[in-house]
């Protein structure tokens, strides 16, 4: 169900917002009112995602890891659409699948400037612009792996525990703000970024589902879109997991 007045009036940021569940939030905003910008550094998927959102979607072609790029997109898009009020931070990476002692020191950094610190420097980025209006949503997407650590994939369970314990910091310097922090905690759901992985790593994943599913983009989104909405008032700092019944705490 979509209320089509929701976001009226509302500017979103989405990282990674070319594809997957970026794409299917940014997608839902606009139909429910809002403006988006779509950060990602794919530029072919931006042309193609913001033509499907006319007028009311900007394309932003960026690295998340890049601080100076992120500051300049943000300044970029509140100048565009007059503000920023929700950012939706989702942009990330898997890694390699491999064991902690033989993971290479390269994709230990990478992963962790794109899933942490691009997390950082884009709530970094946008803080200000929320102050400004004493409002705003920031929903920094982390994972049921940054709960519970999955076996091979050192980086991104550690990347995504720690955007965990960033949003709950964020979350309580700004708690009398008006702006709220949240961050939610998805079990695997089938988008590309399977394609990062290998088939034992996806076969170990859905065996911790007691549903007996992956995930569905648009189940996700559905949740993200609540967090990021005016109904969100008394939550922050908080953790939603959507998990098919994996997570248990």
């Amino acid at each position: 169900m979509t209320d089509p007045t929701r976001f009226a009036g509302r500017v979103a940021v989405i990282t990674g917002g070319a594809a997957g569940i970026g794409l299917s939030v940014a997608s839902r905003i606009v139909a429910e009112g809002g403006k988006v910008a779509l950060w990602d550094r794919d530029p072919d998927a931006i042309a193609a995602a913001t033509a499907k959102l006319g007028d009311s979607g900007l394309g932003i072609a960026l690295d998340v890891s890049d601080w100076e790029a992120v500051e300049a997109a943000a300044k970029k898009t509140a100048d565009t659409f007059g503000g920023i009020d929700i950012l939706v931070a989702s942009a990330g990476i898997t890694g390699p699948n491999t064991t902690t002692w033989t993971y290479p020191v390269e994709d230990w950094r990478r992963v962790i400037d794109i899933n942490l610190n691009g997390v950082f420097y884009c709530d970094k980025a946008v803080v200000p612009f929320m102050l400004e209006k004493s409002y705003g949503r920031i929903v920094n997407i982390a994972s049921i792996a940054g709960k519970e650590g999955n076996p091979n994939a050192p980086a991104y369970s550690a990347s995504k525990a720690a955007v965990i314990g960033l949003t709950k910091s964020l979350g309580k310097e700004l708690a009398k703000s008006g702006v709220t922090v949240n961050c939610v905690t998805p079990a695997a759901v089938r988008t590309a970024i399977f394609d990062q992985m290998s088939q034992s790593h996806i076969d170990f994943m859905l065996s911790k589902i007691p549903m007996g599913r992956f995930g569905q983009i648009e189940e996700v989104a559905a949740l993200i879109c609540w967090l990021a909405s005016d109904e969100c008032s008394f939550t922050t700092g908080g953790v939603f997991d959507v998990s098919g019944g994996r997570a248990t705490y």
